[in-house]
């Protein structure tokens, strides 16, 4: 796909930026406990403030449910925002935002609050858009983690506004053309998590797309079980053996390898280093046993079928990789692709907050090519589906 960017934008000095960026960070006790996207946000802002441009950050914060109040103000964010970039940032209400804004000098920036705060926000309203374009002259869309959803602060402005992917944007864009969308081949994909019922469409796009189709975590019972494995107390969805079955043969039929593990770790509890621990065959689980996590046999296997591909997208974890020792397969197979990608041989891209704790339980998030905090708009691209708001984009 083809999208402006930042460096397409001609003489910032004077002009009003909106940036939509993703401020929606968790908090306790008043204070911000992840800075993530904070951080996510600082090469975008700089650049504009830099180039003096009066930058106004929109950001959606919790579900106000299109109200405002305290709890889900923005207000609260301007001082870790102005932490974490390094220069001051102000706050504006909605009240006398037309006033304010024309008082900012060129070079500042400023958070605008809680775009939720409007209840035509997430419907897309004209009169929401045009009340927010109203304040600015561009608009710039930093926020794939908010990219499926057709709201007016996401896509909306950009039918109005001149629009450019701003950078965090432009690199999420960037690496997922390289994972899915021209990819060098052979590619892998690892989709792990508990139920197969919340990745169907993932799975059934995936076999399509993917050389090598790695399932992992409660799911993959729910495919051992559709070739007639005994799977014992396991997590499973019994009811969808025959999707699973399905998307067994669609693989087959595109060319795709589905890799099933063939020996597991089993307990009859499911606690830290339980007395019960041990690691079998797939077909020698008792009926009072629950599959944990992946065998080391099938962990070898896996990361040699790694070795032999170009491309690897990854969400969700093999195992239940918060309890140890049932993180072993998820940290080993981690740590052969961040190796991989670490020598040149490997692109990796992965996403979903799963699979970025994951990975940096493993400690090797940051050898990974590209690792997005996006959730749902992850997941969508992985179901090969539409983003509103990077659609909107294409130049």
């Amino acid at each position: 796909m083809s999208f402006k960017t930042l460096d397409d934008i001609g003489d910032l000095n004077g002009k009003t930026v909106l940036v939509r960026e993703d401020l929606n960070v968790p908090m306790a006790d008043g204070k911000v406990t992840d800075d993530t996207r904070l951080r996510a946000t600082v090469a975008t802002l700089s650049e504009l403030a830099d180039k003096g441009a009066k930058v106004l950050v929109l950001a959606h914060f919790g579900r106000p449910k299109g109200q405002p109040s305290e709890e889900f103000s923005l207000k609260k964010i301007a001082e870790p925002l102005a932490h974490v970039v390094g220069r001051p940032v102000s706050y504006i209400d909605w009240e006398g935002d037309k006033a304010a804004v024309a008082a900012l000098a060129p070079g500042s920036i400023a958070i605008l609050e809680n775009t939720r705060f409007f209840g035509g926000e997430e419907k897309n309203d004209p009169a929401v858009v045009e009340r927010f374009a109203s304040l600015g002259d561009i608009y710039v869309n930093d926020a794939f983690s908010a990219a499926h959803r057709a709201h007016a602060s996401t896509e909306g402005l950009a039918k109005v506004l001149p629009a450019y992917a701003g950078r965090a944007m432009e690199a999420e864009l960037k690496a997922l053309q390289k994972a899915l969308g021209e990819p060098e081949r052979p590619v892998a994909a690892v989709v792990g998590g508990a139920k197969v019922s919340t990745k169907l469409d993932v799975l059934k796009h995936l076999v399509t797309k993917v050389d090598h189709l790695i399932i992992g975590g409660g799911m993959a019972n729910t495919f051992l079980a559709a070739r007639g494995v005994n799977v014992g107390k396991s997590l499973c969805e019994h009811d969808l053996t025959g999707t699973a079955e399905e998307i067994l043969d669609n693989a087959d039929k595109a060319g795709c390898t589905v890799h099933l593990p063939y020996d597991v770790v089993v307990s009859k509890e499911f606690a830290t280093n339980p007395p019960s621990l041990r690691t079998c065959n797939v077909h020698e689980v008792a009926a009072d046993e629950m599959i944990l996590d992946v065998g080391p046999a099938a962990v070898e296997a896996l990361a040699d079928a790694l070795k032999t591909c170009r491309t690897l997208v990854w969400n969700g974890p093999m195992g239940a990789f918060e309890t140890e020792p049932f993180d072993a397969a998820t940290v080993a197979l981690a740590k052969t692709a961040a190796a991989l990608t670490k020598e040149g041989s490997l692109v990796s891209v992965a996403g979903g907050g799963d699979t970025v704790a994951a990975l940096n339980h493993a400690g090797v998030a940051a050898d990974f090519s590209y690792v997005s905090t996006a959730g749902g708009a992850f997941l969508e691209w992985m179901e090969g589906k539409e983003l509103p708001g990077v659609a909107a984009l294409e130049a």
